[in-house]
């Protein structure tokens, strides 16, 4: 069996993998995840992916998957908010419309890697203030890219999703079990 390293600490991806009957090594790596000029949410997962899986060590019997997802509307990125006012803010720039979802994904062994970018279509229904401050004080929005979990409370907010919902979470899990099998990863 091919070892498999996951180089993310987001326990949602580990979660995902686990529930296909995969169990990977967790070892995150830390790279700059500030975005270039005039890049776009697709190309930033993608360049941040394919950087995560080259920072990490990688060993000749292993293979490695990273994940970079990035919520964008109306060309801004929205990534994780600096506070609640931040995260406020973001949800209410999200309230009643419809949003992208890009997850990208690099699966890297010694020999090669590959860096796909899978996009999901969410909108939002429309939002009270009270809602908002409700759920930011969950503290949920902390630490996710839009301040929204679908998986979670977050869930409450989508009126519907177009595509793949594991992308929306943070992991294609699709897309990325048919990569996985080319490197002779199976759960």
């Amino acid at each position: 069996m091919t070892p498999l390293i996951l180089a993310s600490g987001s326990p949602r991806r580990r979660m995902l993998l686990g529930a296909l009957g995969l169990a990977p090594e967790v070892r995150p790596v830390d790279i700059d995840e500030s975005p270039l000029a005039d890049e776009t949410p697709e190309g930033m997962a993608r360049r941040l992916a394919e950087e995560k899986a080259m920072a990490s060590a990688v060993h000749a019997d292993e293979v490695v998957l990273t994940a970079d997802t990035m919520v964008a509307f109306d060309g801004h990125l929205l990534g994780k908010p600096t506070d609640d006012a931040d995260a406020k803010r973001m949800l209410r720039m999200l309230s009643g419309v419809q949003h992208e979802v890009w997850t990208a994904f690099c699966v890297r062994n010694v020999e090669r890697h590959e860096v796909h970018a899978v996009r999901t279509l969410v909108r939002f229904r429309d939002l009270t203030d009270a809602e908002i401050d409700a759920y930011v004080a969950t503290g949920e929005p902390a630490d996710k890219a839009g301040s929204y979990g679908i998986q979670g409370g977050g869930g409450a907010l989508v009126a519907d999703a177009q595509g793949s919902y594991p992308n929306v979470v943070g992991l294609p899990v699709g897309e990325v079990l048919q990569v996985l099998a080319s490197f002779g990863v199976q759960p």
